[in-house]
């Protein structure tokens, strides 16, 4: 069942088109990945659908409800983000008091386990907070709070490589024991391949990729031997990418190429990084060929 749902959303800002006639679901418990790099249109997506902004044109439900200014339906989503503001006079411990007496799901004991594995000051000022201090804030609201929809705009960025394995490890296992909508927004997604169950990537503002994660993995390969053998394989298949080097190749091509001879190639299945890249790569390639971008630059943003 889908507990959100944006249909022919389009956000303007100026000439500006953020998001494109973006049309899309998020089923109820099931982790989702809104995958794209930079500026894409994710974190403006994210906020249309918990009501902090309105869509210049088309359609945003949230359990069936316009977000916007609508308490009940605020009350059981959680938006966690990298550039949380909290008030300059709060420590800690008051980020975490306030986030109690709005989620009617809060669990103190789950909250106080997060706090001691991330130590995380409590009498610190959050204005004086490291980076990844903040972080760890967010990511401890944003576990404890098992709102029914959660969803984490990178809020783990700052956080090291352990403290964000931390994060993973938590969110799988308090996931398994209390499923609700989950929604990572990031551009690592080798971190997250593992986790998520459903892709949606976001890019110059257009949703280029929808699927399930296995659905996805499953459409493609990557091919790599004799430059003839390669495009006999590949023939009639959409290539997303190419490398030639002397007489090999290898390319990725989406769809899988059945009954076709094998003997001296390598076949191999894709990650969802590089699939999710490569694909974006060639949607861009795609745009710029038909002068259809929509003002949002050059295509050249970072994964990283």
């Amino acid at each position: 069942m889908s507990v959100v749902s944006l249909r022919g959303v389009t956000k303007r800002y100026g000439d500006t088109r953020a998001v494109d006639d973006v049309s899309f679901d998020l089923h109820e418990n099931r982790i989702h990945g809104l995958l794209g790099r930079n500026g894409a249109g994710k974190s403006t997506a994210m906020r249309m659908l918990t009501g902090q902004e309105v869509p210049t044109s088309g359609q945003v439900r949230v359990f069936g409800e316009n977000p916007y200014e609508n308490a009940d339906v605020l009350s059981r989503v959680c938006f966690i983000k990298e550039s949380q503001r909290y008030p300059d006079i709060f420590v800690a411990r008051h980020a975490l008091e306030a986030a109690a007496m709005v989620f009617p799901n809060w669990d103190q004991d789950f909250a106080d386990r997060l706090v001691e594995e991330f130590r995380l000051p409590l009498k610190s000022r959050v204005r004086k907070l490291s980076r990844g201090q903040l972080s760890s804030v967010g990511v401890i609201i944003g576990l404890a709070a098992r709102a029914p929809v959660t969803l984490f705009d990178e809020p783990y960025l700052g956080l090291d490589a352990v403290a964000r394995q931390a994060f993973y490890d938590h969110l799988i296992a308090d996931y398994a024991e209390h499923p609700r909508t989950i929604v990572l927004s990031t551009h690592l997604i080798d971190e997250v391949a593992d986790i998520i169950e459903h892709v949606t990537v976001i890019d110059r503002g257009r949703i280029v990729m929808d699927d399930s994660s296995e659905n996805l993995r499953s459409q493609a390969v990557t091919v790599s031997g004799p430059t003839k053998a390669v495009e006999q394989f590949s023939d009639g298949h959409e290539v997303l990418h190419r490398e030639d080097l002397g007489g090999f190749t290898r390319v990725l091509v989406s769809g899988v190429p059945t009954g076709r001879d094998t003997a001296s190639l390598q076949v191999e299945p894709v990650s969802l990084q590089q699939l999710v890249v490569r694909t974006t790569q060639f949607h861009d390639a795609a745009l710029a060929g038909s002068g259809n971008g929509n003002g949002k630059g050059n295509g050249k943003g970072a994964w990283s």
